[in-house]
């Protein structure tokens, strides 16, 4: 029988800026969903200082991304959970008074210890004079106490390349963080639709799923309903959603039945074409054959 996983999706008002008080949160949030049971906690995108790239402080908090990450480990030690803290901007030196801004996300088992971690590699154009993409470092599945694992932050949600480098090597759930908010749509797409992001990330997570034969655990920030959209919820093959947030604060534990994938497996077979030798399509980045 293939395992039935619990895990726990936690969205909140991120704070821009204030990092200890959404660190804290965090953590408290983190330790409810240990205590109803949960293997896997996930959190949002910039979760600790929130989007305020153009505010000094910002980056000055994102050099100190090494304290948040030893201290998630600590948690995840503690209460013998895995955890992916969202995503973390990091900081990190390029040359004299010189730097490169990262958006990382970490798979921390449930021992403390980094199994593995993940650069954004496509950047929302806002972002892009702010942060540094992966560019063409290959996308990578981990093993990890719930099984293969890959890891992708917000926008790269878009991209089917994506997943589908994922699932060539193995990925049986991917993990997406996100800070999505109803105002990614221009004023001319909200003109036409003011739930355009929403229908978004209703349809492609959904699909994401059918034709990878994957689950998705996603997880967005959350708040004020004129912005923020929620939605973080757990999606599945065969049967889509089978655990859904709407824009409140909390902590949603849900169980994923990882054998939906043999079932959409073996009726799409979509894995099956594409290990076939000669296979029509090619979605490994060069990097992987060097």
């Amino acid at each position: 029988m293939a395992p039935i996983r619990r895990v726990a999706v936690i969205q909140w008002h991120i704070k821009d800026l204030a990092i200890e008080e959404n660190h804290t949160r965090a953590c408290n949030y983190i330790r409810d969903a240990a205590a109803q049971g949960a293997e896997l906690a996930v959190l949002p995108e910039y979760h600790l200082s929130g989007w305020a790239p153009d505010d000094p402080l910002w980056a000055v908090q994102a050099g100190d991304y090494k304290r948040y990450v030893a201290a998630y480990q600590a948690l995840a030690k503690e209460l013998h959970i895995c955890l992916v803290p969202g995503s973390i901007v990091e900081r990190h030196a390029t040359g004299a008074n010189e730097f490169a801004f990262y958006n990382t996300a970490y798979f921390i088992s449930n021992d403390g210890s980094i199994i593995g971690s993940y650069r954004k590699k496509n950047i929302w154009h806002p972002e892009r004079p702010h942060l540094t993409s992966s560019g063409e470092a290959p996308h990578e599945v981990f093993e990890t106490p719930i099984g293969k694992v890959g890891l992708l932050i917000c926008w790269d949600l878009a991209f089917p390349e994506a997943f589908r480098e994922l699932i060539a090597h193995g990925a049986e759930v991917v993990i997406i963080p996100t800070y999505w908010t109803r105002h990614d749509a221009s004023p001319e797409a909200l003109a036409h639709n003011p739930d355009s992001e929403a229908l978004f990330l209703e349809t492609t997570l959904t699909s994401r799923c059918f034709e990878n034969t994957c689950g998705i655990i996603f997880v967005n920030a959350a708040g004020p309903a004129e912005k923020f959209l929620g939605m973080s919820r757990v999606t599945l093959p065969i049967v889509g959603p089978v655990g859904k947030m709407g824009s409140e604060d909390g902590v949603l534990v849900v169980e994923m039945d990882l054998g939906l994938l043999k079932i959409a497996e073996d009726n799409y077979r979509v894995r099956e074409d594409i290990a076939k030798e000669g296979w029509h399509y090619v979605y490994r980045h060069s990097a992987v054959d060097e």
